[in-house]
């Protein structure tokens, strides 16, 4: 009996092969996004301590180096989130771009297994008509045996 063989396997091999390393890119590009989230938050809450510190000067008794040097704390950590939301996002433009080559390689492996699936079901059509062709051919023969005898 023949074996199917595709004749493109190798494409598809690579196509897979090219999957999964999206997928880990994918997935690097997701935990960088996570890790930029969560630096973010640690700004924002330790500026959000330092307005609560400054609130707390405020309705003291009034140190007026403590509240300069706090207002300073708090305007440079304005200037760290702000630069950290841009790192977040640059982070959230790379999970899409990821997203966007995974979904891109996912669809050509798609189209090479749909390929390989046609191919195999053409290869059972034709190795039925040629299983049909021997069995008529054994049939007419074995009539004409039959009636020459």
């Amino acid at each position: 009996m023949a074996k199917f063989k595709y004749r493109m396997q190798n494409i598809l091999d690579v196509t897979e092969k090219l999957e999964s390393q999206e997928r880990a890119n994918f997935s690097l590009a997701n935990a960088k996004l996570e890790e930029e989230q969560k630096k973010l938050q640690q700004l924002l809450v330790q500026r959000a301590g330092y307005e609560s510190k400054l609130a707390e000067l405020n309705a003291g008794k009034l140190d007026l180096q403590e509240i300069h040097t706090t207002k300073a704390a708090i305007d440079s950590m304005k200037v760290l989130v702000k630069n950290q939301m841009l790192e977040v996002r640059k982070a959230q433009r790379g999970v899409e771009i990821a997203r966007k080559r995974l979904d891109d390689i996912m669809k050509d492996r798609k189209t090479h297994e749909n390929l390989k699936e046609k191919a195999f079901e053409e290869f059972k059509q034709e190795l039925a008509q040629e299983e049909s062709k021997a069995t008529d051919e054994l049939v007419s023969y074995t009539y004409r045996i039959e009636n020459e005898k």
